[in-house]
């Protein structure tokens, strides 16, 4: 099970170099297409077989698939939008809402209707053609830009950029939590009694109705404040609730805390990608570049916090991400301090 995981990881991780290169060789729309089938396929292997290696397969190829929806969703909001941060914090609202339906949506054809649990997946795989269908008419670009000098040597920029790297490291550090918050939560609230076991598997739904109503406030508020202020608040704010709650034995207290938390991380990651140098932001190589570096992050904390529980316990392991959200403040002062001086130059 948790092989299977860590494959669609490795998967998104592939994506999004595959999504930031292909597009070169055969344009943007034919790239989309392949890589988002992925989608489609890997869950039809899952329906059709309960082989090991053919299972983590099907999870490399859904994998791919969201990496690559993802990549060209940002490039192309970020080419498209007169208002980036709020735009992208709209996009990744919907990426939101996808993640809490998506166990609805299996309790309703299981549960509720009493189907097979294949039934869901074939939902999924009718919803990806029709998406597949969409992006084939879309307006993608389909003309290879590898013969384009003056865009490959804009392309490569971002490799010397350190305000590239800097912003990748905090997205670095911010998909760290993320995935560690994330995976482990029900985990750390059931071992550690802090909450019954009901209440702790509410804790993942609760993180995701947070982030979803942040990012729509984040779209909002976005352009009407400093953008790398907005940063370093949530930052701070995502510190200071997590805090909260992993250090508190009141469930009022562990309950306001899990809430900021989710409040304060929801808009982050569009806010920090939205205040990229538009060169860097409208090319799928350094977008992809980006993301890719990022969602490193995500595989190795789940696995290190894991490590560290089975030496200290959970509450050791958990604390992990407390220290990555330190990291992260830190990193995200050092780019409020860089946009300062730049406004002066």
């Amino acid at each position: 099970s948790g092989a299977v995981i860590s494959a669609h990881q490795i998967g998104n991780f592939c994506a999004v170099l595959f999504s930031g290169f292909l597009p070169y060789v055969i344009g943007r729309k034919k790239s989309t297409v392949l890589l988002v089938t992925g989608i489609p396929l890997g869950f039809l292997l899952v329906i059709l077989t309960g082989i090991p290696g053919l299972l983590l397969f099907a999870f490399v190829l859904t994998g791919i698939g969201r990496g690559t929806m993802s990549n060209i969703s940002n490039v192309t909001v970020s080419e498209t939008s007169g208002n980036r941060t709020a735009a992208l914090n709209i996009l990744h609202a919907s990426f939101a809402v996808g993640a809490l339906s998506a166990p609805f949506l299996v309790i309703l054809f299981t549960q509720v209707l009493h189907l097979d649990w294949r039934f869901p997946a074939i939902f999924i795989i009718v919803f990806e053609i029709g998406v597949l269908l969409l992006l084939a008419k879309s307006s993608l670009s389909n003309v290879p830009v590898l013969t384009k000098k003056e865009e490959k040597a804009a392309d490569k920029k971002f490799l010397t950029s350190p305000i590239f790297w800097l912003n990748t490291s905090i997205l670095f550090m911010y998909l760290c939590c993320e995935s560690g918050i994330v995976g482990w939560l029900v985990t750390y609230f059931k071992e550690s009694g802090g909450l019954s076991e009901s209440l702790s598997q509410s804790t993942a739904s609760l993180l995701w109705i947070m982030i979803l109503a942040g990012r729509l406030l984040c779209a909002i508020i976005s352009e009407k404040m400093n953008k790398a202020v907005l940063i370093v608040s949530m930052a701070i704010a995502q510190i200071v609730f997590f805090l909260l709650m992993i250090l508190s034995s009141n469930m009022i207290l562990i309950f306001i805390g899990l809430l900021g938390t989710g409040f304060a991380m929801s808009g982050f990651y569009p806010t920090v990608l939205s205040t990229m140098p538009k060169e860097f932001t409208s090319s799928t190589i350094a977008t992809g570049t980006c993301i890719a570096t990022a969602t490193i992050g995500a595989i190795i904390m789940p696995i290190v916090i894991g490590a560290i529980a089975e030496v200290t316990g959970i509450a050791g392991g958990i604390s992990a991400i407390g220290v990555a959200l330190g990291i992260c403040v830190l990193l995200t002062i050092i780019k409020l301090i860089i946009s300062y001086r730049v406004k002066k130059d």
